[in-house]
This record gives C-alpha cells, structure tokens and sequence, in this order.
C-alpha cells in the first residue's frame, strides 16, 4: 500500500508546470526527442532491424517519415544498400491513470516504431545500419545550437556478432519524460538480452544526423543532401557526436544535479537529484560482453525535461540528513529520546491523518497517529521508524527514518596567560567524549583558527574574543563551547619605522608603529622632540625648521601594562634652500626668441638651469638662453651646503608671429622688376591661405592657396595680359595661434 513506486510517480509526473527559465510547457518545440536502434539475428545473414523514435507531438514539426530511409554500410564508409522502412505501431505515450496526478497541459509524447529484415553476407568488417534525420528542439538546455543538428540512429552488427548470429540487447523501458527539479530520479534503464551476455551501461554522446538545408531556416538548401532535413541515403560512419555546453555539461554528467545524475554501470539504473530547469539531451551506451569479449554495443539518446513540481502529499520530517527518496537519517547525541517534526505537506480533499511506528528492538513498537511525536528509545543503536500520510487513502506518502543514538560529546576548554606579557595563550582541551577518538576546530575570535587538539596561539592584536571550540566525535556527534577571552598586554618591544629620520626642512615624518599588540584602546604618547605631542598609534609629522629633535614614545594597555623599554630616536632636519629666478622678458616671439634669467635664490651655494627646450643643463647664476617657438618649462633647481634641494619652475611661451602686407601696385612689362603682384612678410606656421583677385565686374580673374605664388597680371595666370587697372584683392588665413585673419586690398596692374 505504501510503496515507493507511489512516491516516484508522483514526482515524474505530477502537473506538468511552466520551466522557469523562458520555456514554454514541457514539450513544446521541435521535432525528435529520442530514439534506438536494435537487431534480431534469423539465420544465414537474415536480420531484422527495429527501430523506435520518439517525438513531440505538439511541436509542429514534420511528421514520421513515411518512407523512412535507411543505409548500409560495410566498414568506415564503404556503401552496400538502401532501404525504406514503414512507421507502423504510431502512438501517445501515456502516464498511468493515478488519481493523485492532475495534469496542466500533458505532454504528447509520440511513439513509432520502424521494421526491416535485411540479407548480409557474413563479413570480416562490421556492418553499420542507419537512419538520420533533424531537427532535435531548439530549447534543449546542454548542447550546442541544437536547433540546428538532427540524430543519426545507428547500430552496428560486428564480425564476431555475425559469426555467433547474436541478437543485440533490447531496452526495457523509455525513461520518463518529465521529471521533478529537487526530487530523487531512480529510473531502471536495463536492457534485457536473450543470450544472457554481461551488459556494460554508461552516459554517452548522442549523434548528430542532418541538418537545416531545404527546411524552413534554408529552403534553398537540398533537403536529401548530406546536410539536408532527411539525407537520402543517410551518411555513414563515423559519425559526429553533439557539442555540449561545457564545462557545466558533458556526455559523462549531461545534467547538473545534487547528488549528480548519473548511471550504475551494471544495473543500467539513472538516480540523482535534479537541480536545474530546463531541457536535456542524454544518450546511454550499453556494451554487450560474451566471456570478457565486446561482441557489440547498442545506443539510445533521449530527453529529460526537469520541471517544477507540486506533489499532492509529500511525508516529510525536520531531519539532519536527507539520505535518498524520502529516506532520512536523524543522530542523536547523548540523549535517547527526541521530538520528532512532521513537515509534511497535503493537499487532497480530506482531513490529514497520521501514522508514527518505530521499532525499539526490543520486542515492542512506538506508535501514535499525532501530528508530532516525542519517542525515548532504549539506548545507544540504530533505529528504524516510518511516518505515513493519510494511511489507507490512495493518495498517501511514506517517509523512512533511520535513528542512531550515540554516546555523549561535551567541549569544554580553559586557557591561561600573563595578562601583561605579549606570550601565547595556553588553551587545554578538556573535551569529553563517551565514543572515543574526536576532532577538534578552535576559533580564536579573531578570523584564526587552528586543528590542535591543545594550542598555543599568539594574539597579534589586542581585544575582548569570544573563543570557542568546537568537536565532533567519529559517530559525527559534535557540541561546541564559547568562552571569552581579554587580552591587553603591553608590547614586549616598541617597533617603528619611520619614513624618514634625516631630511631636509619642511620635512613629513611618518613614525609607523609596528609594536603589537597594540589598538585605539591604548594610551599612547609621542613626543616629537619640537614641543609638539601626539596620541596617534602612527602619526604624521611636519618638522618645520633645522635641528636635532629626540623622539620619544610611551605606551600603557587598557588594564595598565606598560612597556619596560619604551622607545627613543633621533630625527635630524637639514637646512633647505628656497629657489627663485625672474625672466625678462616674461614672453617671446619668433622675433624676440631670446630671455634673461636672474637667480632670486636665497642659501643656494649651487644653481643648475633646465630649458626644457633639450638643450644642456646650465650652470652659470644669471644665464641668458635663446628659444624657439612654444611653451616651455624652465626649472631651476638650487642646493644648500647641506645638500638639501629646492626648485621653482616657470612656463615660458614663444609665440610664433606671422606678417603678411600687401603692394598696391605690380608692372608685368616684362623688364624683369615688380613683375607679380603677392604679399610679403614671414609665412611660417600660416595654414588655410586663400588670395582672390577680382575685377570691377565681379569676375574671379585669379585664385591661390600657395602665399609664394604670385599673379602675374593674366587671367588664372594664362593667356593675354589684362587691362592696366585697379582690381580687388582678399586674402584670408589661419595664424599659428588659430585666429583667422581676412584682408582686403586692391592691386594696380601697370603697363
């Protein structure tokens, strides 16, 4: 009455809920869901060949191929026949009638199944029977681009299976369909032979079979083609396995799951616990032994599709471990007795009853029909108890409990220390524990940890800790014990590293304190030896003016604990120049490229010049330097007798000036003097040039982006020579410095 089988097919196949991942309902799509391929031997090289595929009735797809195209091939690629098959047997898969299931949308899964006897010569090479076809559906979660690639259904008849006339395995059952994210999947996928060879079970990788070519997402493909929808003839071996989503899928783990979904090889029974929504394409190959010798190999692929559940009764209870389908294990440590919480679920039309029974091994049973239930057991052992939900109902649930009663584990600990001395604290285990041999976990409170079983451990910083221990026993008793702990020695030694203890003034010193243990809790004391003080663990000083200042700290905890060597040094600041120069002028031009400087320094007894320009450093006190055109950055940099530096820096422009002037009158006579007409000045950095010359009609006569061509009185510079006149002129330009310049101007044209 309350068999597991129950449990299982509540979770198969309970209300086929929408995926939470963007899919539609379970098995809307496209097209083929899975297949296999299997041979009977008659006699004398007669085989029959059967083959099973598996579709989505609702996808839309194209139907069963009618005919379905079958090849031949003798070894890798050496072709001998083709065949159609008839689908015959076309039908929907149904779930069980459970009257705890209600469906939303069922899945209409189809069935057909194909037949052919075939005549092969027995041969030294294998024979490879196959069909192909695509396309799988688009919304299959772990292979690549599955729209785009089909399935090749394949056997292979070898040379020894020819000459021993073997049948090949058969599967027993096609797996579920739809399965439950969360929930245990114990599915039997044995296959049965007739010879009672040793089977081998494992995951694999599907086929690829087919393509897109000549169906809807490439019409203009050939559809029969080696790529195309339905290859005529199929293709032979070796064939291409599926791309999975790696790293999270392969063909060995095709689905994630907690524990992992995988296969027994031996039984040939799937198990695990999905954990992630969605559509997954798995493939199992099953290798026929006879005495220790693969004869053959059988494959099938197929579909799980793992959704959301809800069952209608689930028996569930507060337990330590959850072990299997509705198997849960509950240790008891030091105590025979416990309050066992129901956490079951219900949802029929019909008050909840309950029923408790566990087995005290000694002859007599605890029992009860409450919602919960205190039991005191015997003592230390291992217990079996059920609890089921709604007994004697046809929707009804069983939870299998497992109870072990364990001898006591109690942690407990003390420690000493010199609360003034920065030493290791002592800890001393004095766990107790009635089954022996236990571990121990120490945290110190301070992110430290430790597996001593007694440690010393030294604290790098001061603080109130909560220290605890923490121990499990090999029963996996644990029990853990908190403590806490004050430490606020003082620092055997003061450490401090300071950025500097010699330098030039205006001198930062930054006195980094190292001591330990130290924090803000602490009286701290710094004389820096100028009049000034600081209560800073580390602080940062500015020492202003020359001299020798002594330095001087002092540091007490919290409770009192001061240091016996407290810490004294030196910090000597130097005297530090101050530099200075003027420039005259304060700005060149590419007429005036040349400045001088005069040193303004005070204490310097060293001066050194940078240009910025490239040139030497110079040296001299009140240089004069010629530049180009440009901003520079000139640095002077001075030294004291002491060797300490300073430096002052200033942007120098150049400017470079461009002139540009235009004649009033040109004679072209051909006398060799003022025989063109073009301004004149310094054009260096001048960009965008444009002269025009018009005439009283308002006729463009000349035009000129070059400021060093000339008009030489004709028009474009060609042909005859234009009237004596006064003619317009413009010049338009863009100066170095980016300001745009329009001249206007006539020019005289003598004879």
């Amino acid at each position: 009455m309350f068999s597991r089988y129950n449990k299982l097919f509540l979770r198969r196949f309970f209300s086929i809920c929408l995926l939470a991942m963007g899919f539609p309902v379970v098995l809307s799509a496209l097209h083929i869901i899975g297949g296999d391929m299997t041979y009977v031997c008659n006699g004398n090289g007669s085989y029959t060949i059967t083959m099973k595929v598996y579709r989505d009735g609702d996808s839309g797809g194209a139907p069963y191929d009618n005919p379905g195209y079958v090849a031949v091939y003798n070894g890798f690629g050496n072709f001998v026949s083709q065949h159609t098959m008839t689908p015959t047997n076309i039908s929907t898969i149904q779930p069980d009638d459970n009257p705890c299931v209600e469906f939303n949308n069922p899945p209409n899964v189809q069935t057909a199944t194909y037949t052919i006897t075939l005549n092969l010569p027995l041969s030294n090479q294998s024979y490879y029977i196959s069909y192909q076809r695509c396309c799988r559906n688009e919304t299959i979660n772990n292979i690549m681009t599955p729209g785009d690639v089909g399935a090749t259904y394949t056997v292979e008849i070898t040379p020894i299976a020819q000459q021993f006339c073997n049948n090949s395995p058969v599967f027993n059952d096609f797996p579920p369909i739809v399965i439950c994210a969360g929930e245990f999947i114990n599915f039997d996928h044995s296959a049965s032979d007739v010879e009672g060879d040793s089977l081998v079970y494992s995951f694999c990788s599907p086929l690829i079979g087919g393509g897109i070519d000549g169906g809807p997402d490439n019409p203009n493909g050939d559809p029969n083609g080696p790529t195309g929808v339905q290859p005529i003839p199929p293709t032979g071996p070796p064939y291409n396995s599926v791309t999975f989503v790696s790293p999270t899928y392969t063909p060995f783990t095709p689905m994630a799951g907690n524990p992992t979904i995988l296969i027994d090889p031996q039984t040939g029974v799937i198990d695990g616990v999905p954990e992630i929504l969605g559509q997954f394409v798995v493939g199992v190959c099953v290798k026929e032994y006879r005495d220790g010798v693969l004869i053959g190999e059988i494959r099938r692929d197929f579909q799980f599709n793992v959704i959301t559940c809800n069952p209608f009764v689930d028996a569930d209870i507060q337990a330590d471990v959850l072990i299997g389908e509705d198997e849960y294990l509950i240790n008891l440590c030091g105590d025979d007795s416990n309050l066992f919480i129901n956490e079951s679920l219900s949802d029929i039309n019909s008050p909840t009853t309950y029923y408790w029974d566990f087995d005290l091994q000694n002859g007599s049973h605890a029992t009860s029909t409450d919602t919960n239930f205190q039991v005191t057991f015997p003592g230390i052992g291992s217990y079996e108890g059920i609890l089921i939900v709604n007994p004697q109902h046809p929707c009804t649930d069983t939870a299998y409990i497992h109870v072990n009663v364990h001898p006591a584990i109690t942690a407990d600990f003390e420690f000493s220390y010199d609360t003034c001395d920065a030493a290791p604290v002592d800890f001393t285990n004095l766990t107790v524990a009635d089954a022996g041999e236990f571990t121990s976990t120490w945290d110190f409170g301070d992110g430290e940890t430790s597996n001593e079983f007694s440690p010393d451990y030294e604290y790098l910083i001061p603080g109130d800790f909560e220290v605890s221990l923490f121990v499990r026993d090999t029963n996996l008793c644990e029990d853990e014990i908190i403590k806490p702990l004050s430490y606020f020695p003082a620092p055997n030694s003061l450490i401090i590293d300071a950025s500097a203890f010699e330098g030039c003034a205006p001198q930062y010193v930054f006195f980094d304190n190292l001591s330990y243990p130290i924090d803000s809790t602490y009286f701290i004391d710094w004389e820096f030896g100028d009049s000034t003080f600081s209560n800073e663990i580390s602080p940062t000083h500015l020492y202003e003016e020359p001299g020798t200042y002594q330095v001087s700290l002092n540091v007490v905890s919290p409770i009192g604990c001061e240091v016996e060597v407290p810490f004294n040094s030196s910090v000597i600041i130097r005297p530090t120049p101050t530099a200075g120069f003027s420039v005259n002028p304060e700005s060149l031009t590419n007429f005036s490229p040349t400045a001088q400087f005069t040193d303004e320094s005070i204490d310097a007894d060293a001066v050194q010049w940078n240009f910025g320009d490239g040139s030497p450093f110079i040296y001299d006190r009140n240089p004069e330097h010629t530049f180009g055109t440009g901003t520079f950055e000139v640095v002077q940099v001075v030294r004291h007798e002491s060797g300490c530096l300073d430096t002052a820096v200033y942007i120098l422009n150049s400017e470079l000036l461009v002139t540009y002037h235009l004649p009033n009158a040109f004679t072209p006579n051909g006398d060799g003097k003022n025989e063109g007409f073009k301004g004149t000045g310094y054009f260096e950095g001048i960009t965008n040039f444009r002269m025009t010359i018009w005439n009283r009609w308002g006729e463009l006569i000349f035009e000129t982006s070059d400021p060093n061509e000339a008009w030489n009185g004709r028009k474009n510079n060609e042909g005859d020579l234009l009237q004596s006149g006064v003619y317009v002129v413009v010049v338009e330009y863009l100066e170095p410095s980016g300001n745009k310049v329009k001249l206007n101007g006539f020019a005289t044209l003598l004879r």
